[in-house]
């Protein structure tokens, strides 16, 4: 491969006009910002308050300062908008190739502006880029378009779902790895851009060999003795679904529309389940060594924790091969499996009964291209939930459909849902690594006492690592100190943990000051009433109660003051964004 210039470039393209260039990024801005999320928000300033899907809005592909060296789990990318499912800015990240590829085209971001008259993918290589018709593929399902470009290097694609404008429509990576959450592939088919296909034969500098090259060695020497990684039923062994049988322990697993905490049948989907039936063996992003993705004996990827869950206690169903066609249905379709499988729940909740596993299939078909009751499903829970007279049912915040951690059993959790500035998110503060994960039995996760201040610091620390960008299991074993030295290694430049802490802090408080920009208030830091109002599954000498509101709302407001907001959650500063690079 060929070295990198030092020069860090990002990619213009303007689909209504077809022209592209390459601008330099300011070094300013990526000292302040790093890449990846960081960057990409910084990169919406002046336009955050456009709807979605004006063609004005941009999207926004950014790497992080780490991607194309050996730094592990670094070849990873944020894609940021504004999202048309929850109206909030966002940001959301996969691994695999096509990360690593963008770097060695030579750029750190792309930006894509406009819409095109007519369905394009947009190719791009280190000797330059082209916008190629794409009629042909429109209406192709992901596979089929991926395979169908593959010659052109790592591809991006949408599927029917995006196309048609689902609300939490995703973008596949042709390797199967998702930028799942919050309906970006709708954005996508709103520009009429059907994928992006990335090749390149740079390599990335590395300022300081020797001093990343022991920063690295201290990294993988952390991995190795994590329990959480490499331990008997770490992530590394069975995947994601490892956690099917500990939140089943825990009595926080969402089950039937969160009305319950404990399925009984669960065991039929957990992460041994899942290697009996399909032979899994391990996959992983491109040069990750903790291998957490797991693949079937022919080589598709099975379900994350998140989907086996959903599909599975979410929606009363025990069927593995069903919950397993319904994560290869929402791939190839371009959908988000949390937030389709939530959709399904509540419409489930609201007519009396949960879809079948027969009917789950056609009726995620249905979705993705809007035929029938797939028409008002495409919307997600919360207007499901709306236009049927029952908003109570929505399990979302800020119309972000939970994941699979009921918060009645983790407080910080609870917290961390309604701080999130993308919506009902476990990835912006991650508190499930302290009050579960950490301890044998985490003893305060049903208390807040200090949660306002662990959510705090795990949302800046979290942002920061979204800007390297870094995978969030990582931190299972090393630290932001340890990733501080690699990046001080890839740059030359001196970066401490606080200094991380910091570039976090700027972008979590950028990402809220756009969010107040749009009319979010307090009043949408909120969970839906029922976690405050119905008990959990309590039993097997768990309690698992009601989370009471005033103390909820004590916390929230001391979260806020911690902050420097008021108690209201407003800035007290509205020029907090001037004052920022």
């Amino acid at each position: 491969m060929k070295r990198m210039s030092l020069r860090q470039n990002m990619l213009i393209v303007d689909l209504s006009s077809g022209r592209t260039r390459r601008e330099e990024i300011p070094p300013e801005l990526l000292r302040a910002y790093l890449g990846g999320r960081g960057l990409g928000v910084r990169l919406l300033r002046g336009r955050h308050t456009l709807s979605p899907f004006d063609p004005a809005m941009p999207i926004v592909f950014a790497v992080g300062p780490l991607c194309g060296t050996p730094a592990p789990t670094s070849a990873r990318l944020s894609v940021v908008s504004r999202s048309p499912l929850t109206g909030t800015v966002y940001d959301c990240s996969a691994g695999g190739r096509f990360a690593w590829r963008l770097r060695a085209a030579g750029l750190l971001a792309i930006l894509v502006e406009g819409k095109s008259p007519r369905p394009v993918v947009l190719a791009i290589t280190s000797a330059g880029e082209e916008i190629v018709p794409a009629d042909a593929l429109w209406g192709k399902d992901v596979g089929e378009t991926a395979r169908a470009i593959s010659s052109r290097g790592s591809v991006a694609a949408i599927g029917p779902a995006g196309e048609n404008g689902v609300l939490f429509s995703s973008i596949m990576m042709g390797e199967g790895n998702a930028v799942g959450r919050g309906g970006l592939g709708a954005v996508m088919g709103s520009k009429n851009l059907k994928a992006v296909a990335v090749d390149g034969d740079l390599r990335t500098p590395v300022a300081d060999p020797d001093r990343f090259d022991r920063a690295r060695a201290d990294v993988m020497r952390l991995f190795r003795a994590s329990p959480v990684i490499f331990g008997e039923l770490g992530i590394s062994e069975y995947g994601t679904p490892a956690l099917v049988d500990l939140m089943r322990q825990r009595r926080m697993a969402p089950t039937e529309n969160f009305r319950r905490t404990v399925f009984e049948d669960s065991s039929a989907y957990s992460g041994p389940a899942i290697r009996a039936a399909y032979g899994a063996k391990k996959d992983g992003c491109f040069g990750c060594p903790i291998r957490c993705k797991k693949s079937a004996a022919d080589g598709r990827r099975l379900p994350e924790y998140e989907t086996v869950s959903h599909f599975g206690a979410l929606n009363a169903i025990s069927d593995l091969h069903a919950i397993v066609r319904s994560n290869d249905a929402c791939n190839d379709l371009g959908m988000d499996t949390i937030s389709a499988a939530a959709t399904l729940s509540a419409w489930g909740e609201a007519r009396g009964r949960f879809p079948s596993p027969e009917e789950i299939g056609p009726l995620l078909d249905d979705i993705a291209h809007r035929r029938g009751e797939g028409d008002l499903l495409a919307e997600g829970s919360r207007r499901v939930a709306e236009a049927l007279g029952k908003p109570g049912i929505s399990m979302s915040v800020k119309s972000l459909e939970l994941p699979a951690y009921d918060p009645r059993g983790a407080y910080g959790m609870a917290l961390a849902y309604v701080t999130s500035n993308r919506g009902g998110c476990h990835l912006r503060a991650y508190p499930i690594s302290h009050e579960i994960l950490r301890k044998p039995v985490a003893s305060d996760r049903f208390s807040f006492s200090g949660k306002a201040r662990m959510i705090k610091i795990a949302e800046d620390v979290n942002a920061a690592i979204d800007s390297l960008v870094a995978c969030k299991f990582a931190f299972f074993g090393a630290s932001i100190e340890e990733y501080a030295e690699l990046l001080a290694g890839v740059t030359g430049e001196d970066h401490t943990p606080q200094s991380l802490k910091e570039t976090g802090e700027r972008v979590y408080l950028t990402e809220r000051f756009y969010n107040a920009g749009n009319g979010f208030t307090r009043a949408d830091d909120d969970l839906p009433e029922r976690f405050f109002a119905e008990p959990g599954s309590s039993g097997e000498g768990i309690e698992v109660p009601p989370i009471d509101r005033a103390r909820f709302g004590e916390e929230l407001t001391k979260y806020y003051r911690i902050r420097g907001l008021r108690d209201d959650g407003s800035f007290t500063d509205d020029g907090f964004l001037e004052r920022q690079p």
